[in-house]
């Protein structure tokens, strides 16, 4: 029998080779190349012009994966979700073994009967037997704005697959967590994955990489401004409630946990709109496209069944990035022990009743519930001036840098304070800014 021609099903033979097209342009690209496969799954001709056995080796041994066996997947931690069986399945097309690709699809879909990218690679491949493709998504009548946000899938589910974070490196938000948060969260909405970090107390609080998950994202895309912008915020954030599958529609999926969004900071640049979750997905629907959300985090329902074991209401950090940066430990350790250092600089000074010294942690910009610097700075002297000693303990002390161009950290910690005349205790939250070189208070108040 004749050969037939599969095209752009080699999106994912490609992705899982390591060419990680994160571009239009480059999709494009890949269009252009064919796979000759014959429909008896006979030997055939091998994949012209594509080079994926040399990708393949190439990604083995890249900086983001450990190495490998010819041959093998990489051994990787990652979520419990499709991405490996994807890979598998374009290694198979790749090897014109439709048959065991086939297979393997069947196979995902008996876990996911209504997952709608593998019914899609699963049409392909049927049609692949009978006549010439020349379009990912060939079965006729699918509509094009469908195929488009599957093929958007299978790019964000590979590439995240296969981009892992170096061992030594981690996000370089996740400054210190307090003692009691077990669990972090960071989301790169650029590449619609979402970390999950771990607390890792035995080796001075470093975050330890758990695992990652494909999320979907709002549908224009991540920095929210206002209410009904169909986008999702970029900020730190913390998860403040556990709404279970009962006292939800079924938009909603397995379940709920709302971030408070917009946080002092969002405010302060004049953000607003409510409503921001991390939640599952309908019941008919395995897994949305990446931007599909009115501004919320999607997980499928597995997924968020898996997190949700890890998340503290009202503890949690839920950190938002449109791209993550990585820190190495080394760095990581410096910027922590600066900031450290500078937090410790303000609660001393304050002890010290030198009003002025005190002040200088403080930004002109500085805001507080109605007052402003002056105002603030003429109460501060007036108290202090009546103060025969001052101590001050921080607590639980928590630093996450903000995602975003302006250098800000969000500082949370339990302070105890006591005077000759006043004891107070509070949950106390700071955003810290860097101006000139040096931090500075630019907002404080209870947490």
């Amino acid at each position: 029998m004749p050969g037939r021609k599969l095209s752009l099903i080699a999106l994912g033979i490609c992705l899982a080779g390591g060419a990680l097209l994160a571009s239009q342009s480059g999709f494009d690209k890949l269009a252009t190349s064919t796979a000759t496969i014959s429909p008896t799954d006979e030997p055939a001709p091998s994949i012209q012009a594509t080079g994926f056995a040399e990708q393949a080796e190439t990604i083995s041994r890249s900086r983001f994966l450990p190495a490998t066996t010819a041959g093998t997947l990489p051994a990787i931690v990652s979520d419990s979700g499709p991405e490996a069986q994807l890979i598998a399945i374009f290694k198979k097309i790749e090897a014109n073994q439709l048959s065991d690709a086939l297979l393997l699809t069947e196979l995902l879909l008996r876990q996911h009967p209504n997952y709608r990218l593998a019914n899609l690679i699963k049409g392909d491949l049927l049609l692949a037997r009978t006549q010439q493709i020349q379009t990912f998504g060939a079965l006729q009548g699918a509509p094009a704005e469908k195929v488009a946000d599957l093929r958007a899938e299978a790019i964000a589910r590979l590439s995240g697959y296969s981009e892992k974070p170096e061992k030594n490196n981690v996000p370089r938000y996740l400054l210190q967590m307090q003692p009691d948060q077990r669990y972090a969260i960071v989301v790169d909405t650029k590449r619609s994955r979402l970390y999950l970090y771990e607390n890792d107390l035995a080796n001075g609080g470093r975050p330890r990489f758990v695992a990652d998950y494909y999320v979907t994202q709002g549908k224009l895309g991540a920095d929210k401004l206002s209410e009904g912008d169909k986008k999702t915020p970029i900020g730190v954030y913390h998860v403040t409630s556990s709404l279970p599958r009962q006292k939800l529609a079924d938009l909603y999926g397995s379940g709920a946990f709302p971030i408070n969004y917009p946080n002092e900071w969002d405010k302060r640049q004049g953000r607003n709109g409510s409503g921001i979750w991390l939640h599952g997905t309908p019941s008919n629907t395995f897994a949305r496209p990446p931007k599909a959300s009115e501004g919320c985090v999607v997980l499928t329902n597995q997924d968020l069944d898996s997190i949700a074991k890890s998340l503290q209401v009202g503890l949690t950090p839920v950190i938002i990035s449109s791209s993550v940066e990585w820190l190495s430990f080394d760095d990581w350790t410096k910027e922590r022990n600066e900031l450290n250092k500078s937090i410790d600089s303000w609660r001393s000074d304050w002890e010290s009743r030198n009003t002025e010294r005190y002040l200088k942690h403080y930004s002109k910009r500085f805001k507080t519930g109605n007052q402003n610097f002056e105002q603030f700075a003429s109460q501060k002297k007036q108290i202090n001036a009546g103060k025969e000693w001052i101590k001050v303990k921080t607590e639980n002390l928590s630093v996450f840098r903000n995602p975003g161009k302006e250098e800000v950290v969000v500082v949370t910690f339990n302070q105890d304070y006591r005077s000759n005349n006043l004891n107070n205790l509070m949950k106390k939250r700071q955003y810290w800014l860097r101006e000139d070189g040096k931090w500075k208070i630019i907002y404080e108040g209870s947490a």
